[in-house]
């Protein structure tokens, strides 16, 4: 099965970051996250991927046409212009990199690699991490012979809540508990490609009347997470990972 990235957004509330490179190259632990994403699925057997690329499209090109440079030992003969690899660390990927257009929307860009991918594949966004377990997700999307599925999960509360009567009185007062916090879209989506047809144009919004119509025709099925889940959209969210990572803490990684 391929893996999907949707890896061509702005990023405008990680402007810090993405001034100046895509948000998928933001460095977590000194490896861009597209490339911590990827080493999740790896684990669980997924090593063909596809990256829907647009803003600054061609620095995640670069990244991976000199991967075995980041990754590997190597001298330098500057008068033979030529280069001695000497520890390879690179893992057996395949990937196929489709500009998809600076301002596409996410639906725009899944229906541009429609002729790469096969009747199943997996979805995700080139800005989050979990601990998801692939297999088992998957393992659910076979099973219920539904067009998608999409993982679900409970962010964590930010604030406490409190309850107010008429006289501007607070009878209540919670802290911070994820107990009363909805379920929400996590990405990681296994999908057939039956979703196509509800891809129109560019302009498509993946998230609003694909997912819609899907729900609608009881087409749409939840894979509940529990566990960790964290997207990076700000300076502060990337430095939570980072601080994960740094502290051998980070869930989504086998140490």
């Amino acid at each position: 099965m391929k893996l999907v990235i949707l890896a061509g957004g702005r990023g405008t509330r990680l402007s810090e970051e993405t001034s100046i490179k895509p948000k998928p190259l933001v460095e977590i632990g000194g490896m861009p996250i597209i490339w911590h994403i990827m080493k999740l699925y790896s684990k669980h057997g997924i090593n063909d991927f596809i990256i829907c690329l647009g803003y600054k499209g061609y620095l995640i090109k670069e990244f991976f046409s000199n991967y075995s440079l980041h990754t590997s030992d190597i001298t330098i003969n500057t008068k033979k212009n030529k280069i001695i690899t000497h520890k390879k660390d690179t893992e057996n990927w395949n990937i196929t990199l489709v500009n998809t257009g600076e301002n596409t929307m996410t639906g725009g860009r899944i229906l541009k690699i429609k002729n790469y991918v096969d009747e199943e594949f997996c979805l995700t966004y080139g800005d989050g991490l979990s601990d998801v377990n692939i297999k088992e997700l998957i393992k659910f999307h076979k099973k219920h012979k539904k067009n998608a599925t999409v993982t679900v999960v409970k962010p964590n509360a930010r604030f406490g809540s409190v309850k107010i009567d008429k006289n501007n009185k607070i009878s209540s007062f919670m802290e911070k508990n994820n107990e009363h916090v909805q379920w929400v879209n996590g990405g990681f989506f296994v999908l057939n490609k039956k979703i196509f047809k509800y891809l129109k144009n560019d302009n498509t919004v993946w998230e609003q009347e694909p997912l819609k119509k899907l729900t609608a025709q009881n087409q749409l099925m939840a894979f509940k997470h529990n566990k960790f889940w964290q997207p990076m959209d700000t300076i502060r969210e990337k430095e939570y990972l980072e601080e994960l990572y740094i502290t051998k803490k980070a869930p989504w990684v086998s140490w």
